[in-house]
């Protein structure tokens, strides 16, 4: 199938010297089949983030949601970054200068001179609970998505990283918390993520320590679910995103929301939630389908209904 790619739009990725990257747009939107694959192609920033490509990011997680055939996404990098997160130069400063401002409320109004709001930059990393402020609606997720983390995630892209579901990482990556070391807060959800997706103590030995993790120590420790050289590191995730696709997409759907709601809800309560996702998944098109495909012994075709 056709890739729907800013390729089609003459841009060359690869081939473009240091000034046309800074011009051109560095988030690449890519889908093949069901899979749709995001890239982070700011190198000359180290695949930081200023507001301008938080911003990019956050309409490239709303192109996904909204499109009904992309079932899966893929989170990468370029050359030897995955991604460092906020640009320290531009976007931190802003942070720090109205960091009162923000929490009052102006996080949701256009940046003079933008066409963001500061706001974006919680919905390009997947926090919980982030706003849209094009909408005011609370920007939900929960279409499968894969980090291909092919070099350095640190930072604010180690805080995105915990909002992705799947993880690959390359042999010649590293990962830090590197906040504490330059006197910041990591806000982006690590204080919160490193301790429910981790052990105790392996959770602060992220947030405390704030060194570099190694990929063996970080596959140990549960932070990521592959070790593969880097030139693999894609088409690892491609493998994972092929193996996803061949599952019902609304089963899947409901399953990651399921136990993602899961995590706000005392068990009990949890437990009821996850029986209205059954009734709902198993009176669909696609369970059907499913039964039917298993008796006649073919692959499924689904439907999305």
């Amino acid at each position: 199938m056709p890739l729907a790619s800013d390729r089609a739009f003459g841009i060359k990725r690869g081939t473009r010297t240091g000034a046309e990257r800074i011009r051109a747009v560095a988030i690449h939107y890519e889908k093949t089949g069901h899979i749709v694959t995001i890239t982070i192609d700011r190198p000359e920033a180290r695949n930081s983030l200023d507001l301008e490509h938080f911003g990019q990011l956050a309409d490239s997680w709303v192109r996904f949601r909204d499109d009904d055939q992309a079932f899966v996404a893929i989170l990468t990098g370029v050359d030897d970054v995955y991604c460092v997160g906020a640009d320290l130069k531009t976007f931190i400063p802003i942070v720090t200068e109205r960091a009162d401002k923000l929490a009052a409320g102006e996080s949701t109004q256009q940046v003079e001179g933008s066409r963001y709001a500061m706001a974006h930059s919680l919905v390009a990393v997947l926090r919980d609970g982030a706003v849209l402020p094009e909408t005011g609606e609370e920007f939900k997720l929960y279409k499968p998505v894969i980090a291909a983390i092919n070099g350095i995630c640190a930072a604010g892209g180690l805080e995105m990283m915990w909002n992705t579901d799947l993880r690959v990482c390359a042999d010649t990556a590293w990962f830090q918390l590197a906040e504490p070391r330059r006197g910041l807060f990591p806000g982006g959800g690590s204080t919160v993520h490193s301790a429910r997706q981790l052990s105790w103590c392996n959770a602060m030995e992220v947030l405390l320590l704030a060194d570099r993790i190694a990929p063996a120590r970080a596959l140990a420790m549960g932070l990521v679910n592959r070790i593969v050289p880097r030139v693999q590191v894609v088409p690892e995730a491609r493998r994972l995103a092929e193996t996803i696709c061949a599952n019902g997409p609304i089963a899947v759907r409901a399953c990651k929301q399921s136990a993602k709601e899961s995590t706000f809800l005392p068990l009990r309560e949890a437990l009821v939630n996850e029986m209205s996702f059954s009734a709902n998944v198993f009176m669909s098109e696609d369970a059907k389908e499913g039964i039917e495909a298993f008796k006649e012994k073919r692959a499924p075709v689904w439907r999305n209904r």
